[in-house]
């Protein structure tokens, strides 16, 4: 019988044989592609593989669950905050779709989550508490010069009544003086009352009007209800005293393209609860904001395209967890869109240069260090590729304590075609800090993601080498940066491109997950629309394959600063590496949250007790994974820890 098995095998292998010739014959390069494309699912699914270079694994959610995910924020619970807004759709912003997400890594389960503005395009961090903070979002969405069908533009109106204000509701008509034109708002507008000046002796000088602003479009399209000069606008349907205190001035009303308009809205999530909770407004509009949480704990919310599709001018503000509100800045500085803006050690904020692009391509550009009270700005030299610098990304290298940043990659101003192979390194504890050049890049790289790893090297992922992966120029190569040698070393290659709206966050179980992308077209030739990628891609570190990793068990939930905490670890006396690292609030290729401390520990038996630092400054107030490694770079999973 075993020798009749043997027979019918070899028959077997020789008729295969024989048919994968034939095909060879007839069709060559299929059998090669086919050959190839089984060999690489056999390589990179060998162990040896996978403990040199990791590996990725694409998760799709059920239909229902799928959206098109813009922001994403780990929860101090482990799940995964997943935010569209509108997902960059007009159809849903029309329809007012708004989605949130929540997904539970672990579990593998969805929940959808009720969402109460468009927060497509907003700003989030992490809050002490443990909620995340969302502040800001999409009002109107923006529209090209050749779809704007109706001249329109921003209109200043004054008040000029000093005993009551004005308000003048959404579909206001106003009429030039000189060109007869009249035009139409399209959002309500409140106009304070004027402000009396007296002199010194305390006679009266003048009335300081009160004004406010306003989006205006002509009533019906056409090129003959452009205006080309500055005019005074009446305010129709006002009289008598209203009519001579209130008036309007606009410039040029035009069929130029409509930039995309902000909100004031902000929310706090609660993670426990699931749910956005409603905190005071920002005073200024914001879509594309950066929050940075300062030395004390309070929230700095800057930049974004204001409620008339203007870039905020440098009037920066700060929310207080504790009152729920925000308030001005005493100092003003402008930025472009998304700032990469980090808190260092001494109170002040690092700006790297790097941004998600709106605004003036000489204002706010060039990086440096930023005393916030002050508004004293020290300019910071030798940066590489300075013109390059939007869409690229920038980490705060691993551990915290080191104060080095690098800066990854990047493209021209817009929808430039230029991108850079440069990474910039810095650091900010040098007498007279200056960057210089880290390793290239293989590619000039636009939107790539960075995420900490609990081994203190940072995966380098995705991007794209044009302008929104035009040109099929989405990059499948990952790369792991070690930063005590400065060097990038290979590892597996993901399976999904990833450029503009995409996103990585570091998970509790020392994988990281991707996002997220939005490609402006779906081929080489440009021509077919780009797709939305809704689907996740998780990538496992070499480090998860070299055998069992550390436990990590008991100890306290909460630590203060300066103070330790006792866990229990089978495998304690081979520890040698402690770090707390705050969870990611990604988007736009920026992460500002994101930190690794390093912790100083001892071990006693099963026990291994480890400090947190003293400076709140390098260990801002709030929930941290709590990681620890063993002789062979492998991590515990890790636990949750409040440092307060």
């Amino acid at each position: 019988m075993k020798d009749q098995a043997g027979r019918r095998r070899a028959r077997r292998l020789a008729i295969g044989t024989a048919v994968v010739l034939a095909l060879a014959g007839m069709n060559g390069p299929w059998v090669y592609r086919f050959t190839t494309a089984q060999y690489h699912q056999y390589k990179i699914n060998r162990p040896e593989y996978k403990a040199e270079n990791g590996h990725w694994d694409i998760i799709e959610f059920p239909k229902e669950f799928r959206q098109d995910t813009i922001h994403a924020s780990l929860l101090r619970t482990g799940k995964i905050l997943m935010i569209a807004g509108s997902g960059n759709n007009q159809d849903n912003f029309n329809a007012k779709k708004f989605d949130t997400r929540i997904w539970d890594p672990v579990k593998g389960t969805i929940k959808k989550v009720p969402t109460p503005a468009d927060l497509f395009c907003t700003g989030h961090t992490q809050l002490g508490n443990g909620d995340i903070l969302i502040a800001g979002g999409t009002k109107r969405y923006e529209k090209l010069k050749g779809d704007v069908k109706k001249a329109g533009g921003v209109m200043i109106l004054y008040n000029e009544n000093p005993d009551k204000p004005m308000t003048l509701p959404a579909g206001t008509r106003f009429t030039g003086k000189q060109n007869g034109r009249t035009f139409v708002s399209q959002d309500p507008v409140l106009l304070p009352r004027a402000t009396k000046a007296f002199d010194k002796s305390g006679k009266w000088l003048r009335n300081n009007p009160g004004y406010g602003r306003v989006y205006v479009e002509a009533p019906r399209e056409g090129t003959q209800y452009e205006t080309g000069t500055q005019d005074n606008y009446t305010v129709e349907g006002l009289s008598g005293a209203d009519a001579r205190n209130t008036y309007g001035i606009a410039q040029k009303l035009a069929l130029d393209k409509k930039d995309f308009e902000g909100i004031k809205d902000a929310y706090e999530f609660d993670p426990v609860a699931e749910r956005y909770i409603k905190v005071d407004p920002m005073n200024e509009a914001r879509w594309y904001p950066t929050l940075t949480t300062l030395s004390d704990g309070r929230i700095l919310s800057v930049s974004g395209l204001d409620d008339i599709g203007q870039l905020v001018p440098g009037k920066n503000e700060i929310f207080d967890p504790a009152t729920k509100k925000w308030t001005y800045t005493r100092t003003t500085r402008q930025f472009p869109t998304y700032p990469a803006l980090f808190l260092m050690q001494n109170g002040k904020i690092f700006y790297s240069g790097s941004n998600a692009g709106y605004g003036p391509d000489d204002v706010g550009r060039e990086p440096g260090i930023w005393d916030v009270g002050s508004n004293a700005f020290t300019k910071l030299p030798g940066l590489s590729d300075p013109n390059m610098m939007e869409t690229s990304g920038t980490v705060l290298l691993p551990p915290a304590q080191d104060e080095k940043f690098m800066v990854i990659g990047g493209g021209g101003v817009g929808e430039s075609k230029l991108s850079s192979r440069r990474t910039r390194l810095i650091d900010l504890k040098a007498g007279k800090p200056a960057f210089t050049d880290g390793p290239s890049l293989e590619k000039g790289t636009r939107y790539p993601q960075s995420s900490v790893l609990p081994d203190d090297t940072v995966l380098v992922s995705g991007g794209s080498e044009d302008y929104r992966g035009r040109g099929d120029s989405n990059i499948l190569q990952a790369r792991l940066y070690h930063p005590d040698s400065n060097s990038f070393t290979q590892v597996a290659d993901p399976l999904v491109g990833r450029n503009y709206h995409s996103g990585s966050i570091l998970l509790p179980d020392g994988r990281v997950m991707f996002f997220g992308s939005d490609s402006l077209y779906g081929d080489k030739a440009n021509t077919k629309p780009g797709k939305f990628e809704q689907r996740i891609e998780i990538y496992t570190p070499p480090y998860l394959y070299r055998g069992a990793r550390p436990s990590l068990s008991g100890g306290p939930q909460t630590i203060a600063r300066g103070a330790s905490g006792t866990f229990t670890s089978r495998q304690a006396a081979g520890l040698r590496k402690a770090r707390l690292i705050r969870p990611s609030a990604s988007t736009h290729v920026t992460d500002v949250d994101q930190r690794s401390i390093a912790l100083d520990f001892r071990v006693s038996g099963d026990k291994v007790t480890v400090t947190v630092p003293t400076n709140r400054n390098l260990v801002p107030s709030g929930w941290y994974m709590l990681f620890v490694d063993d002789d062979q770079g492998t991590p515990s999973v890790a636990q949750w820890v409040k440092v307060s």
